[in-house]
This record gives C-alpha cells, sequence and structure tokens, in this order.
C-alpha cells in the first residue's frame, strides 16, 4: 500500500543520538513490508519460517511474507532468526555505512548505492543504522517503492513488445522456411560447383604436362574460360557459406520466438482461467434445478439471501462485485482493509456477515488477520481468493456456494 508524505506537514524534531543499532522490531511498523519483501528471497523466507515453527513446505508465498511482517513486529523467536540473518546476509553493506557518522553522510551513502541498483543490502543498512534520522528513513523507502514501480511498469512494455515479438516470430518462421527452400537448391548448386571444381582442379593438375599441346590446339581462350567458371565457383561457394551462416542466425531467433510463444500461452491460460470462473458464476446463477441426485438444485441457491463480507479489494471495481452479488441473491457488505476505513468498523461487519471473501492481493496486514482469526474461533466460511480482479471475486462467491471455504465450516458440512 501507498503511503502519501503530506506536503503541508511541519518538519519533525531530530531524533535522539542512539548509541547502538536498530534491531528489526525496533524500525517502524510501515518498514517491515519492504524489508522483509526486498531484503530476504522466498528460499531464505522459508527456511527461517521452517526452522521457527510458523510454516510448512506448501504454504504460499503471499502468506508467508504476511505472517513474516506479522511476526517481525515483535521480538520472539522468529523475529530475532529473521534479525540474525538479515546481518549476516547483508554484513558488507552494514560495515561500509557504519563509516557513515551523521545522518547526511548516510543519505548520501543510500543515494549512491541506489544509483548503482544496489538496494537490498542497503535499504536494510539504512532503516538500523543508529545516526539514521526519521526523514532519511522515509526517503530511502519512497525510493524503494518508486524503483518497484518502474520494474513493473518495464514488466508491462515487455508485454508489448512480446506481442509484437509474436507476430514478428510468425513473419520470421514464413521467411526462414523459404530461405530454407532457396538453400535447399543452393546446397544443390554448390554441390555441382564444388565437382565442377574439382574436376577443374584436375584439369590445371594436368596443365603442366598437357601445356606445349595446348598451346599448339588452342588459342589460350580455354583456358580463359575456365578461370573464369573458376571464379563463378568461387563466388557460389562464398555465397552459399553466407547462406548458412544466415541460417543459423535464423533458427536462433526461432528459437528465442518459441519461447516468447510459451510464455504467452502460460499468460492465455491464466485469462482463460478467469473467463472459466466468470462462466461458472454464471452457471451458478442461471442453471436450472436438476433431480440428478436430489442436491444438485441447491447449488444455485447456497448463497441466496445470504450476507457476505468482502474485505480488501480494489474500490474502483466495487460497483462489479455488488452487481455480481446481487445477480446470486447475496447481500454484499465491504471493508477496505484498513486503507481508508478504521480496522475498529470491522467486528461489526464481520458478526453481521454470514460468509467472507478477501482478496489477499488487496488488504493490510492487520485486516488479514483479524478476520482470519475470528472465522476460525466462530468457523465462519471464508475463501481467500488469490486476486482482487473481478474474476477472482467471482470464482470466491462460486466456491463459497460449492462449500469449498478455506477457513471456518465449509458449506458441504452443512449440507
Amino acid at each position: 500500500m501507498c503511503e502519501r508524505h503530506p506536503e503541508s506537514a511541519p518538519p519533525p524534531p531530530p531524533e535522539a543520538a542512539r548509541k547502538s543499532r536498530r534491531k528489526l522490531w525496533e524500525v517502524e511498523e510501515k518498514y517491515h513490508c519492504p524489508v522483509i519483501g526486498s531484503c530476504l528471497n522466498l528460499d531464505e523466507l522459508g527456511r527461517l519460517a521452517r526452522k521457527s515453527g510458523y510454516a510448512g513446505k506448501r504454504i504460499e508465498p503471499y502468506e508467508l511474507h504476511l505472517e513474516a511482517v506479522s511476526l517481525s513486529l515483535a521480538r520472539n523467536d522468529a523475529s530475532t532468526r529473521i534479525h540474525k540473518w538479515l546481518e549476516k546476509k547483508h554484513d558488507l553493506a552494514i560495515r561500509r555505512f557504519e563509516r557513515a557518522k551523521a545522518d547526511a553522510e548516510v543519505l548520501a551513502l543510500w543515494k549512491e548505492h541506489l544509483q548503482r541498483g544496489d538496494v537490498a543490502g542497503a535499504f536494510w543498512a539504512v532503516m538500523t543504522h543508529k545516526a539514521a534520522g526519521k526523514e532519511t528513513r522515509h526517503t530511502a523507502y519512497a525510493d524503494l517503492h518508486m524503483l518497484s514501480h518502474q520494474v513493473g511498469a518495464g514488466q508491462a512494455a515487455d508485454l508489448v513488445r512480446l506481442a509484437w515479438l509474436e507476430k514478428e516470430r510468425h513473419a520470421q518462421a514464413a521467411e526462414a522456411e523459404r530461405q530454407q527452400g532457396q538453400l535447399a537448391l543452393k546446397g544443390m548448386e554448390a554441390e555441382r560447383l564444388r565437382q565442377a571444381l574439382a574436376e577443374a582442379q584436375e584439369r590445371l593438375s594436368r596443365m603442366d604436362a598437357l601445356e606445349a599441346r595446348l598451346t599448339e590446339l588452342e588459342s589460350g581462350q580455354a583456358i580463359v574460360a575456365l578461370g573464369r567458371r573458376l571464379l563463378m565457383a568461387e563466388a557460389e561457394s562464398a555465397r552459399a557459406r553466407e547462406l548458412a551462416a544466415r541460417q543459423r542466425v535464423l533458427e536462433e531467433r526461432v528459437g528465442v520466438l518459441r519461447a516468447d510463444k510459451a510464455r504467452l500461452t502460460r499468460e492465455l491460460d491464466e485469462v482463460r482461467a478467469e473467463r472459466d470462473a466468470l462462466e461458472m458464476a454464471w452457471t451458478a446463477e442461471n442453471a436450472a434445478p436438476t433431480d440428478c441426485s436430489g442436491e444438485c438444485h441447491r447449488c444455485a441457491d447456497r448463497l441466496a439471501g445470504r450476507c457476505v463480507l468482502c474485505v480488501g479489494g480494489r474500490t474502483p471495481l466495487l460497483p462489479h462485485y455488488r452487481q455480481l452479488a446481487e445477480r446470486l441473491g447475496v447481500r454484499l457488505l465491504h471493508h477496505d482493509g484498513g486503507r481508508e476505513e478504521h480496522l475498529s468498523r470491522l467486528p461489526d461487519l464481520l458478526n453481521a456477515s454470514d460468509a467472507v471473501v478477501c482478496p489477499t492481493d488487496c488488504v493490510g496486514h492487520l485486516a488479514y488477520y483479524q478476520l482470519k482469526k475470528h472465522c476460525k474461533q466462530t468457523n465462519k466460511p471464508c475463501v481467500l481468493a488469490k486476486n482482487s480482479s473481478v474474476a477472482g471475486f467471482a470464482a470466491a462467491l462460486t466456491r463459497l456456494a460449492q462449500g469449498r471455504a478455506e477457513i471456518g465450516v465449509r458449506e458441504a458440512d452443512h449440507a
């Protein structure tokens, strides 16, 4: 979540000088998310989680990140392990920043590392440096935040280029096929020329013995014509080598384009998965009752008249969430997960709802853990959607209708 820095706010008072570097749990809460996300990779985070006993082998990366951020806010066994690992991993950056004795020196050293793209260790060193002031830590946080946006924009540009490369690949494949046909013909011609060259070389090897006789029989024009044929053969051979080199380049480009096609195919599969989720929601709304097992007619009506709370998600998509809920006869409540609405409203909304949907890619840490704890204690059905798109919300409602909630009592237990 982005945090706005008020332009009109007065400058904060200078912090008291520290005698030692900050521990992980002493860093401000809003910096814990970028510290865990940028200064540790997923493999390291998974190993630390298993050693601390709060994660198994199949925990989702996002949930692992959320759990680590939550635990790092206070001093405990997990946060102590994470702190020691960060100190060990970024020891070189920490020792480099230790040479900075004043806040301005820390900021200048951070800017130097930012320009080089070496931000992981430098960010941890700034967040824990005893001379780094509040403004310096906020500047480092803002720089890292904007750097992540720029990387995301670069990835979007890559997707556009991938579409262009796919089109170019088809053109290049057709051109390569045409070139291969021409190359086959040129290869046959080159073989013929090599045979002609071998014959000419054999004839040349006998020229010394026959020179006197050829001088008598011919005026010398035959030798000139033979030389011309040799020159033509050498030119054709050079052209054949050039075409072979071009074929190798085209084959390499075809390999790159095939890899791009595979990547685009995976993205197409994701889009189709979202489409399937929307079709499932539409089917749940419009499916006619059947008597196949005596229970199928209940699938379309499982959510009718129920009250579902959506915690998080994208606020601009809320009208679409409500429209989809109305189609299924669902009364939808919403809380933005702590971005603008206060978390004090969340318990009342949780108590008033029959089930909960939470898009985990767009929700605050505290709201996530509050609703998770409530649903476990009250056995309330809850679906944790992987994304906050309309398709993801439709898939979550479909899972509720089918009794496949992840937290609390499943719908199948009530059937």
